[in-house]
């Protein structure tokens, strides 16, 4: 009895820790977000993405070496799919947030938890629990609401379809890149999977950068570097959620991104705020708190079960 009730303990010890894993990874990402709005396209994405890959190379290998794992891991052709797949994600998550308000960019990446979650049930058998399931259809109207299509009666924006469309691809790379970061975490070091996101990512982005690169100026170091140093923090902590709690759950969990990039939005860049986006954000923070309630009931529920048996 006292093994089971322990072994509980760690239990919950585990999911609390996931939670608060995938909580400074949204910070982490927001930060990020931040870094390369404030380059407002003056370097090309792939310039961005290159700088921000060999940082990250180089933080994770120190990592590697001090822990004493080899980074090459055991599933390398997941491994690079996984690089390929965030690769394509972060090209298009930059491209957009050059061109797009830092909310909206945002609140259109966080449609993938709705692909997590099916990506899930599809390629890992993950059930989908029936409030993990309220959350994502919750997640996914409050962002329709701060969005505010026409439909609402509200003044459409007019975002330029293209990019649109470039921020929704994001979200679906994301997604997939997102189940195999579960998949691999089952037998891969934390360290060896984010370490093969920027190795694949710094022979594509050359081969892309080709002879339209243009050298920082100024204060544009400093947001390459912050791009580098939150990028690698976010991937750190994604991957521990990830490995720590169900991809459809670290899905929901990760809508609370969208609130940290509403707040960088108003303070930093003026963007404005109405009474649809407070809306839709509440329903967002909703989504998040129902997916950590009810996995925290689901284990209480375990524990009651096991004391009475």
């Amino acid at each position: 009895m006292m093994s089971m009730q322990g072994n509980n303990q760690l239990q919950t010890n585990s999911q609390r820790r996931g939670f608060k894993s995938l909580l400074l990874a949204a910070l982490a990402f927001s930060l990020m977000t931040v870094c390369v709005k404030h380059l407002g396209g003056r370097l090309p994405v792939a310039e961005i993405l290159f700088a921000r890959s060999l940082i990250s190379l180089a933080i994770t290998r120190f990592m590697l070496s001090r822990v004493g794992v080899s980074p090459w891991g055991h599933r390398k052709r997941l491994l690079l799919l996984r690089g390929l797949l965030g690769t394509a994600a972060l090209f298009c998550v930059f491209d957009a947030l050059a061109s797009l308000p830092l909310a909206t960019a945002t609140v259109l990446q966080y449609t993938y938890p709705t692909f997590i979650a099916l990506a899930a049930w599809m390629f890992l058998r993950e059930r989908i629990h029936r409030r993990i399931g309220i959350a994502v259809l919750l997640g996914w109207l409050g962002i329709t609401l701060v969005l505010k299509p026409e439909w609402l009666g509200t003044s459409f924006t007019g975002y330029s379809p293209l990019s649109v469309s470039i921020a929704l691809s994001g979200a679906l790379f994301t997604a997939l890149a997102y189940v195999c970061v579960r998949e691999l975490s089952k037998q891969e070091h934390q360290l060896v999977i984010v370490f093969y996101f920027p190795l694949t990512s710094v022979p594509i982005t050359l081969l892309f950068l080709g002879n339209q690169g243009v050298l920082p100026l100024g204060i544009d170091w400093l947001w390459i570097l912050g791009i580098g140093l939150f990028t690698q923090l976010g991937q750190i902590w994604i991957t521990e959620g990830l490995t720590l709690l169900p991809a459809a759950t670290a899905g929901s969990i990760g809508y609370s991104q969208v609130l940290f990039a509403t707040l960088w939005g108003v303070l930093l860049f003026a963007e404005p705020v109405d009474g649809w986006f407070v809306i839709g954000a509440l329903m967002v923070l909703g989504a998040t708190l129902i997916s950590f309630r009810s996995r925290q009931e689901n284990i209480q529920k375990q524990q009651t079960r096991q004391k009475a048996g």
